[in-house]
This record gives C-alpha cells, sequence and structure tokens, in this order.
C-alpha cells in the first residue's frame, strides 16, 4: 500500500477538526490521500485514513509527523518550509557551467559564499560529474579537488554538503569542515561508505538510481516508477538505519533524470508528495536537467532557467524540504513570493 497526500487547502481554519492534516510540519494542508493497493487506485478523506489499516497508518504517521530541524554545529538546517541548496561544482565537465569553477578553490569558494548571502542555506559541493557518459575519477583527486573549497567555505560560516559517493572523499570533506553527505548511489558504490556516515554522525542525503553499484544511469525502466522508487529508498532508509545512521539525520532525493525517461521524471515530478510518507525530508534536484530541455526546444542548459525555477516552484508545492540548484538568487525570489502567498492564504 502506498499513500499520496491529495486535496491540498489554504487553510485548516476552514474545515472541521480533523478533516485536514499538516504535511510533514510544514506549510502545506491537505484533506486527503490517493490509495494505491493492490493495483486500485482510490481516494480517502484524511479522517478515515484510520480504516485501512496497520500499514496506512503507519504511512499517515510519517507523513504528519514534523522533520527535526538538523544541529549542524553553530548552524541549524530547518525543514518546516522550503530550503536552498547551492550546487558547486569544481569539475572540469560540469554539465551546467562546463568546468568553469575547476582549478580555482579560492574562486569557487567566493562563489559559494555569494550564493549563501543570496539565501542558499547550504553550499553542496562536487568534485566529480555525474552526467551521463562523464568519467570516472580517482578519489584521491576528486578529494583534492574539493578539500580546499570546503574550508574556505566552512571558514567562511557556510554549511557545507558534500556531493560524493566515495569514503574518501567523504573523510576528506568531513575533515575539513563539510557537515552532511550527500550520495547519488545512497551509500552503496563505496563498501565503506555508510561506516564512513555512520561514525562521522554526519546527516545522509540517499538519492534513488537503478543500479548504484554500477553507476547512476543504468537500469532497464519501470512498470511504476513512483512506487518503485518509493519502496527502494524505503528499503535503503531501513537499511541505513540499521547500519547505525540515525533515521532523523537521513534525507531522501527521488533521483530526477537519473536512470530515468521524460516520462518517468515527469511521473515522479507529479508524485513527490507520495515521498513524505517515508518520514524524511525530501531533496529535490531537478535544476537545469535533461528534461527542461526536451520540454522546450532542447533548450541547452545555460538556457535552463525558467524550467528550473518552475519545477522548484512544484517542489515547494508539494512541501519539498530542500531544493537543489544552481541559480539561487533567481530560485530564492520565486520562494518569497511564494512565501508571500502562502501566508496571505493561511489567515484568509
Amino acid at each position: 500500500m502506498h499513500l499520496r497526500p491529495v486535496q491540498f487547502v489554504d487553510t485548516p481554519a476552514a474545515h472541521e477538526d480533523g478533516a485536514v492534516a499538516r504535511l510533514a510540519g510544514g506549510m502545506q494542508w491537505f484533506a486527503a490521500y490517493e490509495v494505491l493497493d493492490a493495483g486500485r487506485r482510490f481516494t480517502v478523506p484524511v479522517a478515515q485514513v484510520a480504516n485501512l489499516g496497520e500499514r496506512a497508518a503507519t504511512l499517515h504517521a510519517r507523513v504528519i509527523s514534523p522533520r527535526p530541524a538538523w544541529q549542524l554545529g553553530a548552524r541549524t538546517l530547518r525543514f518546516d518550509q522550503p530550503q536552498v541548496a547551492g550546487i558547486l561544482n569544481v569539475t572540469p565537465d560540469s554539465f551546467s557551467d562546463g568546468g568553469a569553477r575547476a582549478d580555482d578553490p579560492a574562486g569557487a569558494a567566493a562563489a559559494g559564499v555569494v550564493m549563501a548571502g543570496q539565501g542558499a542555506a547550504l553550499i553542496d559541493v562536487g568534485g566529480e560529474s555525474t552526467r551521463p557518459g562523464a568519467a570516472l575519477v580517482w578519489e584521491e583527486d576528486e578529494a583534492r579537488r574539493v578539500r580546499p573549497v570546503v574550508e574556505r567555505l566552512a571558514a567562511a560560516g557556510a554549511l557545507v554538503s558534500i556531493d560524493t559517493r566515495k569514503a574518501v572523499v567523504m573523510e576528506a570533506a568531513l575533515e575539513a569542515g563539510a557537515a552532511i553527505v550527500n550520495d547519488v548511489a545512497a551509500l552503496l558504490w563505496d563498501d565503506r561508505a555508510l561506516e564512513v556516515v555512520a561514525r562521522s554522525g554526519a546527516p545522509v542525503t540517499l538519492m534513488h538510481s537503478p543500479d548504484p553499484k554500477s553507476g547512476p544511469h543504468g537500469g532497464q525502466g519501470y512498470a511504476n516508477v513512483v512506487t518503485e522508487v518509493f519502496d527502494w529508498l524505503e528499503a535503503r532508509i531501513d537499511a541505513v538505519a540499521a547500519g547505525e545512521v540515525d533515521r532523523a539525520r537521513i534525507m531522501v532525493d527521488p533521483g530526477i533524470g537519473f536512470g530515468k525517461s521524460l516520462s518517468d521524471n515527469l511521473a515522479l515530478l507529479n508524485n513527490l508528495t507520495i515521498f513524505h510518507a517515508l518520514g524524511c525530508p525530501v531533496m529535490l534536484g531537478a535544476s537545469r536537467k535533461r528534461l527542461i530541455g526536451a520540454l522546450s526546444n532542447e533548450a541547452p542548459a545555460s538556457e535552463r532557467l525558467g524550467g528550473s525555477v518552475a519545477l522548484a516552484l512544484k517542489g515547494a508545492e508539494a512541501g519539498v524540504q530542500l531544493l537543489r540548484v544552481h541559480d539561487v538568487a533567481e530560485t530564492m525570489q520565486a520562494l518569497r513570493v511564494w512565501r508571500g502567498l502562502r501566508d496571505r492564504a493561511l489567515v484568509s
């Protein structure tokens, strides 16, 4: 059984007690669930979800439970409203910027500081491209790329996450001042990755890809991409928690663009609210992705700002807690307008 929150409302004030529920302690309220059960699809009011049995009760409790903030040294990452993670690639073959910040740690760190000043809650630093066809980077080279950038950002007071699937790089970045691990392989590519995260106590983002041991862009397709990605992430959360990582320090990412067709990506984006039933904060990384080009006359990565902002707002509407973006200033402006609309709707 799967539950997807639907029938969102502007304010709970106009509804009887118990008729609507708050989504993950955030800014959205909803009145019903779409239930997917043994091939059946039907809608149930929130007030009646308890009648569906123990599995439904478990999923409902996860959906409505507030996501505890992550206290990371002197910094706090809150999940009661959408936050932005600024993407900072220090690779020579980045799909988004063509390697503009490679081999320039000071310039890369300065760009990260600018993103923090524009409103990014954290800076996500990556030293290996994960675009289709990208070459594998030796772990020591990747560590050398990211360490000086992370050190400078941490010294400047920025909250930093390290985007890597390699344990050596995780260790180097965490020692340099990174506070969060963001792994496109969900700690499966490197056999030591889970141990490193558990030992460090750092929070971790687990992203879905069909075959993370081989690379992020494999797979043979899906019968139902939404429920299959959900089930994979649910099992992965259980496995990582069993490896002594606190569930409250796990975030999930459905992996837009990783081993998925255009149709798969659109289905995931249209069903983002289902992932709140995993009980973890949700990250959405759709910025400048190929799907935007596919829907806009093959626009290159440098010309996908409008589509990127549209998908960020789609995520905000779905209650996504962290939006991973290249264009921080423009996304923050869109979110501030969105937040103003939400605040007004709550009191109207």
